[in-house]
């Protein structure tokens, strides 16, 4: 399938590119070059082929969910500028 000059320029259009004559005709050429590849592509002979969304296998990494201790209220307290009742002060910045 040979994409036309014309084609790409209202493809253009519809994306608001401003395509000059010469970057026109050269994406027409490029493009007819990548509809051939595929064109090719078509041409094999999938049946036995399994359809599938990833090359490899997925899985989800798991790791065990295991507790560690923290730091103590305290001590992270101390560090704050301004803490009350054992939580931060921070400004108001909403009404």
């Amino acid at each position: 399938m040979k994409i036309s000059p014309e084609q790409v320029q209202k493809v253009g259009e519809l994306a608001r590119l401003q395509l000059s004559v010469d970057e026109t005709a050269a994406l027409a050429e490029q493009l007819s070059r990548l509809v051939e590849h595929f064109e090719q592509l078509d041409e094999l002979d999938t049946a036995a082929v399994e359809p599938t969304s990833h090359v490899l296998p997925l899985g989800c990494p798991e790791r065990p969910d295991v507790t560690v201790a923290s730091l103590a209220r305290e001590l992270v307290l101390s560090q704050a500028p301004l803490h009350e009742d054992g939580y931060f002060v921070v400004p108001k910045i909403i009404d």
